[in-house]
């Protein structure tokens, strides 16, 4: 009975953040080419979360789709618009975005593997945004756990090491 309250108080609020537009300016392909260049770096990563209940378990994003997106003006004002001031948005709160084709055409993407591992070979030098979502159903519960995060990174293109980003709702 108390989820079924909490259900229909929340809802509206969620009915709310469904949809997420794009921004209004337009984005500008030029101004994300780098990302089509070949560069020396890898980007090595991992994604999780801890679930609500106790904190305890790790929740690791398998099977996850993982994006590089160059952080270009048109970038920042999407992830600003849909994270706002924050690196990880609940999933009771995530907007579907707009995905336009010119856009998606300038991100690499990548699946993340059994612990939530992932990489990103032979990038060029630039800042990008790490983004990916991990959502999940808790047993005998109604409504999603998990969210939507991302980090920011930059590529000077004279790393020796891998680039390290870790995706944990922080």
């Amino acid at each position: 009975m108390r989820s079924a309250v909490l259900c229909v108080a929340l809802a509206p609020l969620a009915l709310s953040a469904c949809n997420s537009a794009a921004p209004e300016m337009r984005f500008d392909a030029a101004e994300a080419a780098f990302i089509k260049q070949e560069g020396k770096a890898t980007i090595e990563g991992q994604a999780f979360l801890r679930d609500q209940q106790g904190k305890m378990n790790v929740r690791y994003a398998a099977g996850e789709v993982v994006r590089l997106i160059p952080a270009t003006a048109y970038a920042q004002a999407r992830i600003s618009q849909f994270y706002g001031k924050r690196k990880f948005i609940a999933a009771l709160f995530m907007p579907t975005p707009t995905q336009e084709a010119e856009y998606v055409a300038y991100t690499r993407t990548t699946k993340a593997g059994a612990t939530g591992r992932f990489t990103f070979d032979k990038v060029a030098p630039g800042r990008y945004f790490v983004t990916t979502q991990l959502t999940w159903v808790p047993k005998g519960g109604l409504l999603s756990e998990g969210g939507a995060m991302y980090d920011e990174i930059t590529v000077t293109g004279k790393e020796t090491d891998p680039i390290e980003v870790v995706l944990s709702g922080n």
